[in-house]
């Protein structure tokens, strides 16, 4: 029987010609009324123009004054019960979110959540961690805030706020500080920042936000941190000020369209520290640093009404060329670029993160294992703390800066070390020793799985789960292989490949968090490669057939499929291990106790593609 939506149907737009690729939000920013009380507000803001809100902020100490705004001038009103700086600001003139901070010594360290109703702040809850230098998005009701600074260094948590009660869920790939966004609790875009106080290294990296997960997607044109940030939507909002290498306040503008950013009018003033909020069209930035009582308005100029923006996913007839269309993502098959070189070259270390924050920790150099360990920032290396105890053929996972390393030899050893972005601290070894590794451990910080290698006499099937203390021995895979590869991105789920026995196979075996199903195999048996992306959608590259291989093969929950290779073949090499198949990384490995990086990106086209013609 049929339904009444499968009778019914849906609608479809008719559009005179097909939907334009961008549409720049083009504007420009003039004087408006000065602040009463002149602070860097980082990042207190809500509202949008003509009706802004700003509170809290730091002057020679942190405030608690809150202003609202008409459009041409700003009047204190009800101030907030904790005085506090570097906190998450979204809402409304009327129903604003006060969220975590940095309150006056002696306060509840950074966790505090105040509402605002339009003419008092009302303390309603304490999140779940203790940060300061955050971003937030969404309404009172429904809200995010990610990022920040905890106790342990940078950090890439995600809370999510229901109207009552904040709640963890999926991290960001990129753990920083003082970054721009705006958006929804379900659909947020989170961009640029820096690696902590101090730091001249600034990013450029924007990450999409679905309601559970981030994804990277493009870059600013200019990484910087403490900006301000305006938009409703994720597909549509600007980013203006803040700071730049080495340091320097900045008046660059930019505005997202969904799938790019375009530069467009800078700030009157170069400024960091400011606070910012609206939409694409009508956004003020306020305040500064040191102290600054200015404030600046952002209106756009009329775009064409006969442009019609692309949207992905939609469906349109176009009476012009009488046929039906979809907008689709079309995506390339990818390909490697050189990056950054390793400062030391080696290969079988233990390696974790992401293309523009990875780890590779020890390792070898013919004749000694080293306990180097460098950083890679997605340009270059740089030497950091050193690991506790030197080995080789190890297993790493997790991100930068928050992973581990296990296991290795020789002798083999069942050893686990953590990091947490400056140092590495010994944690409970594994139940059984392993070596022989290399990527057949995945996971993160809190949740991870190191499935089956060597035990130190044979390749053993053995499988053992990390909860963030501890590992528990769980169900063996079917087939025991030393030098496996894996993809994964929690002890629930994930993927051992490849591997050797005795000789190479290319089994692939799937892991639901309580068995191993076989599924299709690689089509290029092989051990000692590296990887990069999830259970679903990833990469394997790299490794050892009857010699090293440059081979890439692409997973994409079924089956895989060849892509483009390596510029060098490789074996024991370091990959992101929590990166992405469209945004991976490979350096070092061996012939030859290598120093190259190489980069791999997936070109992705929005495209109009024709269904039928009538």
């Amino acid at each position: 029987m049929s339904t009444y939506k499968e009778i019914k149907g849906f609608k479809v737009q008719t559009l005179a010609s097909d939907t334009a690729a961008s549409v720049v939000a083009t504007g420009t920013w003039a004087s408006g009324g000065t602040l009463n009380t002149g602070r860097r507000v980082n990042d207190g803001a809500a509202g949008t123009l003509p009706a802004g809100l700003v509170f809290g902020g730091y002057t020679t100490a942190r405030v608690a004054v809150t202003e609202t705004y008409n459009g041409t001038s700003w009047t204190e009103v009800a101030d907030l019960n904790t005085a506090k700086f570097l906190q998450g600001g979204n809402g409304t003139q009327t129903a604003a979110l006060s969220s975590f901070g940095d309150p006056p010594s002696g306060a509840p360290a950074g966790t505090n959540t105040e509402t605002w109703n339009g003419s008092s702040w009302t303390e309603v809850a304490e999140g779940n961690s203790t940060r300061k230098g955050l971003t937030a998005t969404g309404s009172t009701t429904a809200a995010i805030a990610f990022a920040g600074e905890s106790p342990g260094g940078d950090s890439a948590l995600t809370e999510s706020w229901n109207g009552s009660a904040w709640t963890e869920t999926g991290d960001l790939n990129q753990a920083r500080y003082l970054m721009g966004g705006f958006g929804t609790s379900t659909a947020s875009l989170g961009f640029g920042g820096q690696p902590g106080p101090g730091s001249t290294a600034f990013f450029a990296l924007t990450e999409s936000w679905n309601g559970s997960a981030w994804t990277e997607v493009a870059d600013l044109n200019t990484g910087r941190s403490s900006g301000g940030a305006a938009g409703e939507v994720y597909t549509s909002g600007i980013y203006f000020g803040g700071s730049t290498p080495p340091n320097s306040d900045s008046a660059k503008t930019e505005s997202w369209d969904g799938t790019a950013w375009t530069e467009v009018s800078d700030l009157s003033t170069a400024q960091e520290d400011l606070g910012g909020h609206g939409t694409s069209s009508a956004a003020f930035a306020a305040g500064g640093n040191p102290q600054i009582t200015a404030t600046e308005e952002w209106t756009t100029t009329a775009t064409p009404t006969t442009l019609q923006k692309i949207n992905l996913g939609q469906v349109y007839y176009n009476s012009g060329s009488n046929a039906f269309k979809v907008t689709q993502n079309v995506l390339g098959t990818g390909a490697w670029a050189s990056g950054g070189n390793l400062n030391t070259g080696r290969g079988l270390g233990g390696a974790f993160g992401t293309q523009t924050a990875a780890i590779l920790a020890t390792g070898f150099i013919s004749p000694n294992n080293v306990t180097n360990v460098e950083a890679y920032n997605g340009s270059s290396w740089s030497e950091t703390t050193e690991v506790n105890t030197a080995r080789r053929e190890l297993f790493g996972f997790g991100t930068q800066p928050a992973g581990l390393i296990v296991g290795g030899r020789p002798p083999s050893t069942g050893k686990t070390e953590t990091w947490n972005g400056s140092a590495w601290t010994e944690a409970n070894d594994l139940n059984g020793v392993r070596s022989d590794g290399g990527g057949s451990a995945w996971g993160v910080s809190d949740s991870g799985v190191l499935a089956s290698a060597y035990d130190g006499s044979s390749a053993v099937a053995d499988v053992e789960l990390w909860n963030g203390t501890s590992w528990t021995e769980t169900t063996n895979v079917n087939t025991a292989r030393n030098y496996a590869m894996g993809l994964g991105t929690a002890s629930t789920n994930g993927l051992i490949i490849g591997g050797d026995t005795g000789s190479k196979v290319a089994i692939t075996e799937s892991w639901n968090g309580s068995s191993w199903t076989e599924v299709n195999d690689l089509n290029t048996a092989r051990s000692t490669g590296n990887q990069s992306g999830t259970s679903t959608e990833g990469i394997v590259f790299g490794g050892y057939a009857a010699t090293q291989v440059a081979n890439t093969e692409s997973w994409n929950g079924t089956s895989w499929t060849e892509v483009a290779d390596l510029a060098t073949a490789r074996y024991g090499l370091g990959g992101s291990t929590n990166g992405t198949t469209s945004l991976a990384l490979a350096f070092g490995g061996y012939p030859g106790a290598l120093t190259a990086t190489e980069e791999f990106t997936v070109p992705a086209t929005v495209t109009n593609k024709t269904i039928t013609v009538s």
